[in-house]
């Protein structure tokens, strides 16, 4: 029988393990941290609060996907009405955007203007689209890209938006425009659920996301399969065209396949031997953005409706804030209370990061007064969650190294299965992360050739779905005259 190791205990690697333990082949399982399955989908816990590492909406458009989630949690998943906000200036704009409020919170005059830029970029739009800025202010005119796109991109991957890669529009904000966003306000025509941003509503499990993967580890250790606490994976050795083993906490794990949802970078670098000093340098090129959450916990029953709220003044550091109450209110076990995640975004070794526990509290209740959504004496308590490599960067290089490394892998290390969000440095949402394990289990399996690498990396906001049946969200089967290669 076949014998794997599957790296890492996210949404992934999980559901890779899921997949081959239904076909009777029992994994290892490596997970780095000593104490939560889940991954960033993981829910951790304070005194009885219990938090997302950001904010985690089970919905997608695979069936197969949603049906998982109703088989692990059964009775336990929950609807929850979705509400979230941008605040900018001062003001709360709806989002998804309605034609009154943003005219209200606007003003006439700036309404105005928007709508004369956005003419003038249809006018003279810019010939490259080479940037995230290039690519909004070419669908949305630069007043609006100012308002509604600068400020926020900016916090979350800490460069400036004309560095940041166009691919990020296209994958994130997809095939969405103006007049389409204009139409959905007015509320004309048919509400288009597909936009993902525009569904009013969205399942989740009653204890938080983490409650999803703790029940599916039980079922695959009840089924045979070893789950390995506290084993981050250091070193992958090599011989004669394949891996033969990985090291995690001084421990050797010898399988046939590996699946692998480390870090991309992190996996070139532990190579033994060791790859060539070109696939070296592409590997160490990739950029990630490293996450905090300051976890204020307020003597307050009700403090604002929204799910979360995108923070677009450029004032505050803080980037979102989750209301975790208003996504269940079992994540908060005493009534009178509310627990808000305040979302930093930084990189490992700087200022923000480099802060202690009392001083990022201190920071966040100062910054959530700043925007008047508290007042000082309505704080009991708080804490800090850190996640490193939280989020893969895309800046102008990094899809040529992920095509280089991606070519490197398949010729020199054929059954290492790279899969999930850092696996495939792609920013996949956890149903489209699941779905890449799905497939890389189903090759080793034979059921294959699938290409995890097709599999669509959704949007988490103002997403469409222009596309044929025959689709990038649902990877269709291989045949011999298909390329291997990334699609172009």
């Amino acid at each position: 029988m076949v014998s794997v190791v599957v790296i890492g205990a996210g949404p992934a690697g999980l559901t890779a393990a899921y997949e081959l333990l239904e076909n009777k082949v029992t994994s290892t399982i490596l997970e780095a941290d000593p104490e939560k399955v889940g991954g960033i989908s993981r829910t951790a816990e304070y005194r009885g609060y219990r938090f997302d590492i950001g904010g985690h909406r089970f919905f997608s458009k695979n069936k197969d996907i949603e049906n998982l989630w109703s088989e692990w949690l059964e009775d336990e998943m929950i609807s929850v009405p979705r509400m979230s906000r941008i605040l900018y200036n001062g003001k709360f704009f709806d989002y998804p955007l309605k034609a009154m409020n943003a005219f209200l919170n606007l003003g006439p005059v700036e309404t105005v203007r928007c709508v004369l830029s956005y003419l003038w970029s249809q006018l003279a739009p810019r010939k490259s689209e080479r940037s995230f800025e290039d690519w909004v202010v070419n669908r949305f005119g630069h007043r609006l890209f100012s308002i509604f796109f600068k400020t926020y991109t900016e916090k979350v991957w800490g460069m400036p938006c004309h560095e940041i890669s166009a691919d990020w529009a296209a994958q994130r904000i997809k095939n969405l425009n103006l007049w389409k966003a204009a139409i959905n306000a007015l509320g004309l025509g048919r509400r288009d659920q597909s936009i993902k941003t525009l569904i009013d509503e969205f399942r989740y499990p009653r204890l938080g996301p983490g409650m999803m993967w703790e029940r599916l580890s039980e079922n695959l250790l009840q089924g045979g399969c070893t789950l390995r606490m506290g084993h981050p994976v250091t070193h992958i050795s090599r011989e004669q065209g394949r891996a033969i083993a990985v090291e995690a906490n001084g421990a050797r794990f010898e399988a046939d396949h590996f699946i692998s949802t480390m870090p991309l970078r992190n996996l070139i670098e532990g190579l033994e031997p060791a790859a060539p000093a070109h696939i070296l340098d592409a590997a160490r090129g990739l950029k990630y953005r490293d996450y905090l959450t300051v976890v204020l916990v307020l003597a307050v029953d009700e403090l604002f409706p929204d799910n979360w709220i995108y923070i677009h003044d450029p004032s505050v550091k803080v980037g979102r804030i989750q209301n975790y109450k208003n996504w269940s209110r079992a994540m908060v076990p005493e009534d009178g209370y509310t627990c808000l995640g305040l979302e930093y975004f930084c990189d490992v070794g700087d200022d923000l990061w480099e802060l202690s526990e009392s001083e990022l509290i201190e920071l966040g209740l100062r910054e959530i007064v700043q925007l008047g959504l508290a007042v000082p004496d309505q704080m009991r308590d708080g804490t800090v969650v850190r996640m490193p490599k939280a989020y893969p960067v895309y800046d102008d290089e990094y899809q040529q190294r992920v095509d280089l490394l991606r070519e490197f892998l398949e010729t020199e290390v054929p059954n290492v299965h790279p899969v999930g969000r850092n696996g495939m440095h792609r920013y996949n949402n956890q149903d489209h992360a699941m779905l890449t394990g799905i497939l890389a289990a189903r090759n080793i399996l034979g059921q294959g050739p699938f290409d995890p690498w097709l599999v669509n990396a959704d949007a988490e906001y103002l997403e469409e779905d222009d596309s044929p049946k025959d689709s990038r969200l649902v990877p269709r089967r291989l045949t011999d005259s298909d390329s291997v290669s990334p699609p172009g």
